[in-house]
Order: C-alpha cells, then sequence, then structure tokens
C-alpha cells in the first residue's frame, strides 16, 4: 500500500481527473421529517453537488451493481431457429466517490458469494470488474452505526483510493495503479510524522464516537444454543415482514428469477428481482407449502444467515454494522436489540450505551 498526503483545494481536481469516467456518490435527494438532508447514492454530474461529509445514506451502493430488478437474458424463435441474447448492462466504467469503509466491506463479502462460490454471477462480476472506488473515512458515526463491533470501520482492501480527513489536507491510502496514476496528477507528497500522528489522532476521535455496539463473543456458537429461545416469537411479534430491512441492507443477495413467454411463442425474457426472507412468500414451494409460514421463524433465519450461515462459510459475519436496517424498519427492530436479548439481556442492554 502506497500512502500520499495531499491539501483540501487538490479534492475537486482529483474529481475532475474521475470525472472522466461516469461518477456516482453521495449526494442530497430530498428533506427528512427534522429538515435535514437526505443524502443517498447517486449519479454526479458537477463537484458541488457531493455530501463528503454524509454520516450514512439512506440506501446502500449495492443496486449499482445488483439492481433490485435485472433482465437476465431474452429469447427469440423464428421458425426452427432460435436466439438467445445476454447482456451484463455494463457499458462504461464506474467511480464511486465517497464510500466508506462499511460500504467497501459490504461489497467485497458479496463478492465472496457471487464472484468466488462454485457458481459465480457473471453480472456482477462484470459490474464489479468496471467499476472503481475511492473510499473515505467517516468522521460522524450515527448513533445507530455499529460497525466497529463488526470489525468493517476499516477496510483493506476492494477499493482504488481510501480517504481520511484531516481537517486542511487528505491521507491517501492507494491500492491500485490506476489510483495511483490519478494522484500523480495532482499535488500531492509522502506523509511525514506530523501527518501519522494527525491520522492517529482522527481515528481516535471517531472511535470515541461509536455508542451502539454488539458482542460478537461467542455469537454462533449462542446462536446454536438459542435456537429454540422464546425471544425470537417476541421479535416476531414485532416484525412486519415487509421486507424493507433487505431493501436497505448492503449485503442482503436473495433473489427470485421471472419468466415471461410472449403468447405468440417468439419471445421470452428471464428477469432477476432482489427479494426477502421475512416475505411470507419466500420459502413457499410448487403446490403452496410454505416452509416458514411464520414470522418470527423468518425474521430469526434472516439473523442465523448473517451471524451464523455466513460465518460458518467464509469465516466472518455477513452484517457490517451499518445500522440501515434498524433504521428504516417501520416496526424499531435493531440488530443491537436483538442480539443483546438473545444473550440473555433485557431487550437493548449493552446494546446502546
Amino acid at each position: 500500500m502506497i500512502f500520499r498526503v495531499f491539501d483540501s483545494c487538490e479534492l475537486a481536481s482529483l474529481y475532475e481527473l474521475a470525472a472522466a469516467n461516469r461518477v456516482v456518490g453521495p449526494v442530497a435527494k430530498g428533506r427528512a421529517a427534522d429538515d435535514s438532508e437526505l443524502i443517498d447514492f447517486g449519479y454526479v454530474n458537477d463537484y458541488n453537488e457531493l455530501r463528503l461529509e454524509y454520516r450514512n445514506t439512506v440506501h446502500s451502493p449495492k443496486r449499482f451493481f445488483l439492481p433490485h430488478r435485472e433482465e437476465l437474458c431474452t429469447f427469440s424463435v423464428c421458425g426452427r431457429e432460435w436466439e438467445k441474447h445476454v447482456d451484463p448492462h455494463v457499458y462504461q466504467p464506474t467511480v464511486f466517490f465517497g464510500m466508506h469503509a462499511c460500504d467497501i466491506n459490504a461489497l467485497n463479502k458479496l463478492e465472496k458469494v457471487l464472484s468466488g462460490s462454485v457458481y459465480p454471477d457473471p453480472f456482477f462480476a462484470a459490474k464489479r470488474r468496471n467499476m472503481f472506488i475511492i473510499g473515505i473515512n467517516c468522521s460522524r458515526p450515527l448513533p445507530s452505526c455499529f460497525c466497529r463491533s463488526m470489525g468493517t470501520d476499516t477496510v483493506l482492501h476492494g477499493f482504488g483510493m481510501f480517504l481520511t480527513d484531516l481537517g486542511d489536507r487528505y491521507f491517501a491510502e492507494i491500492l491500485s495503479s490506476w489510483a495511483f496514476e490519478l494522484v500523480k496528477e495532482i499535488n500531492s507528497r509522502e506523509p511525514d510524522e506530523s501527518d501519522h500522528e494527525r491520522y492517529r489522532t482522527v481515528i481516535a476521535e471517531k472511535n470515541r464516537r461509536f455508542t451502539a455496539r454488539v458482542d460478537t463473543s461467542d455469537l454462533t456458537k449462542i446462536l446454536d444454543m438459542e435456537f429454540q429461545s422464546g425471544v425470537w416469537r417476541e421479535w416476531g411479534d414485532r416484525c412486519l415482514a415487509c421486507g424493507t430491512c433487505a431493501s436497505v441492507c448492503p449485503t442482503c443477495y436473495c433473489y427470485g428469477v421471472e419468466e415471461r413467454v410472449d403468447p405468440d411463442l417468439a419471445h421470452a425474457v428471464k428477469i432477476r428481482h432482489l427479494y426477502s426472507c421475512n416475505l411470507i412468500d419466500f420459502a413457499e414451494v410448487a403446490g403452496g407449502h410454505n416452509f416458514r409460514p411464520e414470522r418470527h421463524v423468518r425474521l430469526k433465519y434472516r439473523f442465523y444467515h448473517k451471524h451464523r450461515g455466513f460465518v460458518e462459510a467464509f469465516e466472518e459475519s455477513l452484517c457490517v454494522g451499518c445500522g440501515r436496517c434498524g433504521n428504516a424498519c417501520l416496526a424499531g427492530i435493531t440488530v443491537p436489540e436483538v442480539i443483546a436479548s438473545v444473550r440473555g439481556g433485557e431487550h437493548g442492554e449493552d446494546a446502546v450505551c
């Protein structure tokens, strides 16, 4: 890894260089009930549109590489001849400018499933190959963020450049040749001891701002022991089974496939749409049998997939602690509270300090 430092005024020049490609970044999308800006990832046309001091976005950047709805292939039949057309929907490189560590870690986790598994997803892989990330450190985590507990408040790979705001200058961690060539075009220098000291101070200040915590010690064993715990039914009674948590989650990847055939049988299309294991028909099979008809069972299995099944398969949790699911949940269900209750504490005990 190469380290560089450049003045804050050079950031606009860095953006202009990156903007030779299509740029996606945190931009204002509207106003919340308290009149604060709602920040989300969107296409950026001007540097001044960026909100790089954002605390979190409403949605994750997942929709740009794993869309909610995506056409996988089409079929055409003419007489005895037929043709299949596959389009990965990748037409130009995309630069993600200002992605937080938790979202980069989420992308790294998805890569293990969608690119490194026995059956890799070519659509995801094509988008990932044409994606360049300039990350930025989150300096003011929300009260709902518990990424530090999940070990995802820092990131070691999966990006080209990662920036930390030191006040009047930026500390850049460079991992790719593309990022190295980019930073060569602006005024930068090697960091000295004062830069390293300032960097350590900024990170320590950020770490002190975390208030939400999740105790992950021996969590997989505890989940095994508490599989029949009554707390799951309590949370299930609150759950609305709406699937909102999955739609904002940066790592949920469950999907369904829909096939449409024209009445004349001359054309057909196969469409993938993201789904949620909390929806009532998620485990319904042909004949109408539903393996998980109860809300508390579906909620429980979602937690087990995140914190038990994925750990068994990849030795790390699928959850990155961004807190979006709790913020979006209409029933007020949060991961720290659920995990604390499963561990034997009262709802919320040891979850938020």
